[in-house]
């Protein structure tokens, strides 16, 4: 027994991979596309944590998820795999050039037809929506973008978030930057910021999972204490 979280070494970290990851290989091909993208490869999140968040979504019921951050599309295909046949997901990004790998493994997947690719800046695609009516409607969102507006897109998917409704945030972590009192690019202090806040936030019911980069779980209270 232990009364900290075990660190995992490369090791630990092969194994359990090994013992509990259920990856597809249709996956596990994009896995490997991303991966000789080269350096900008880190975007993508760790195949454990795609199968966390898919279970954390079947766990809820989801139906309409919103993601904030695409990229080749990883974790939205981790994601609308766990939807129903009737479920959406959401995907938000700016590029064409990444996504276009995203589309062909979602089509691949048997999942594009879950999947509406809205191509622009996060926070206006927000704005859209709550106008398109989704106030109040959302039950998932996950949120791996650029880290200066994650406080912004926090605030706006608590709008369009249905009461008991789960935000998903990347990278709490931040590459072990965040608790670096040395750490002052804008960056780092967005993250630092977001945490502090999230931290004092009654309106969420909130834990850290320690996975991959630290991944935020933050559930809207149906109440606000």
């Amino acid at each position: 027994m232990t009364q900290r979280t075990l660190g995992l070494d490369d090791r630990l970290h092969e194994y359990l991979t090994r013992t509990f990851l259920r990856e597809p290989e249709v996956m596990r091909e994009l896995r490997a596309e991303t991966a000789r993208l080269g350096e900008i490869a880190r975007m993508q999140i760790a195949p454990e944590q795609g199968q966390l968040m898919g279970l954390l979504l079947e766990l809820i019921g989801a139906r309409l998820v919103i993601e904030i951050g695409t990229f080749t599309g990883y974790s939205a295909l981790a994601m609308a795999r766990a939807l129903p046949d009737d479920g959406r997901l959401i995907a938000c990004d700016v590029s064409e050039e990444w996504t276009r790998i995203a589309r062909r493994y979602w089509l691949a997947a048997g999942v594009a037809g879950k999947i509406d690719l809205r191509l622009g800046p996060g926070l206006a695609t927000l704005e859209a929506l709550e106008a398109e009516g989704l106030g109040g409607r959302v039950d998932a969102a996950f949120v791996d973008a650029d880290k200066a507006g994650y406080d912004l897109y926090y605030e706006r998917l608590l709008r369009l978030l249905r009461p008991g409704g789960l935000i998903m945030i990347d990278n709490a972590y931040w590459g072990a930057r965040a608790e670096d009192p040395q750490g002052r690019t804008p960056e780092t202090e967005a993250v630092r910021a977001l945490n502090a806040k999230l931290r004092d936030d009654e309106r969420v019911t909130l834990a850290l999972v320690p996975v991959a980069g630290g991944l935020t779980l933050a559930r809207k209270r149906e109440v606000a204490r």
